[in-house]
């Protein structure tokens, strides 16, 4: 077996993309997405129909070009999540709007509503995940929403308080961002490049999955964000691993013996002690935390940064629908 095969047989694969076409070509079981990837999906020619058909609801529902525009929005993330959900037999993530990681009412009120347009259009609720920043006020919205039956997928997570907090507030996955740990780790060092061995945004990973299975709880861990494939196969054993159409290219081509670095009956070995968790020392840990803090920040301006340029192309073919 390749690398990719042998991984597949120890760990969850998803595909971090959402070119339709990718995900087909790999056969991952769960499939990511966001802004900048659909930003990309949607100037493909063939899925044009995707847009055009978003644009036809929008305007079916009338009211303000604003109102449309975040309509159509909306329902262009959920008719690439139906498309996507088509070729992979588990879940798609679909992400709530960057710009409501500080507010908790507005964050949950995103999530009904996508899960809403999910099962008007024949979708069940168990195969959609809600992709929310991890912020305390995306946390206590997981929180809330988790209890409600929408399930969550924990973004922008770089430190340990931020995982220890999700798994106490009852969420379906998170996502430590193993790349942006790399990257900030490089400039801070004034290095080049890290071993996959010594990457803290490995070791980070490890971290969390040995404490998570240690204490029995119950939230998944999916590495993300990897500039590399000797991160992935340092992280081999690990619940889930988002990967890029790229690297999953790499692991396919790659023969040769993959060891399993994690697993739960090696973490219920690990003397750590249990972390307690509230706002106060949330917030502390973070503030302590200069890479988790500079980098939560700066994903959440990026992603806000995607959405609107999603906004304004899609505004723009709008008008282009209407002859405006």
């Amino acid at each position: 077996m390749n690398l990719l095969e042998q991984l597949k047989s120890m760990t969850i694969v998803v595909a971090d993309t959402g070119d339709i076409e990718s995900i087909a070509q790999y056969q991952p079981r769960d499939t990511t997405t966001n802004p900048s990837l659909l930003l990309k999906a949607a100037q493909m020619p063939q899925y044009a129909h995707l847009l055009d058909q978003s644009i036809a609801f929008a305007d079916s529902l009338g009211g303000s070009e604003d109102g449309k525009l975040q309509a159509c929005m909306d329902k262009l993330a959920v008719s690439f999540g139906k498309e996507i959900l088509q070729i992979v037999p588990g879940r798609v993530s679909t992400e709530v709007d960057a710009r409501l990681s500080f507010d908790t009412e507005a964050t949950i009120a995103k999530a009904r509503h996508l899960i809403e347009l999910y099962e008007a259009d024949g979708i069940s609720r168990n195969r959609i995940l809600i992709k929310i920043a991890s912020t305390w006020e995306g946390i206590k919205a997981a929180e809330t929403l988790e209890k409600e039956g929408i399930h969550c997928n924990l973004t922008l997570l770089f430190g340990f308080g931020q995982a220890v907090a999700c798994a106490k507030a009852g969420v379906t996955l998170i996502s430590p961002f193993v790349g942006r740990i790399h990257d900030w780790y490089l400039k801070d060092r004034g290095v080049k490049s890290i071993e996959p061995t010594d990457d803290p945004g490995v070791h980070s990973v490890q971290r969390i999955y040995n404490y998570f299975k240690k204490y029995g709880f119950k939230t998944e861990v999916m590495g993300a964000s990897f500039r590399n494939t000797g991160e992935i196969l340092e992280l081999a054993g690990c619940d889930l691993l988002t990967i890029s159409p790229e690297l999953l290219g790499e692991l396919q081509k790659a023969d040769g013996k993959l060891e399993r670095k994690l697993s739960p009956e090696s973490a219920k070995k690990q003397d750590v002690p249990e972390t307690a968790m509230d706002e106060k020392t949330f917030r502390w840990m973070l503030n302590e935390d200069a890479m988790a803090t500079e980098k939560l920040a700066e994903g959440i301006r990026k992603f806000a940064a995607d959405i609107v340029k999603l906004e304004q192309f899609v505004g723009k073919r709008m008008k282009q629908a209407v002859g405006v």
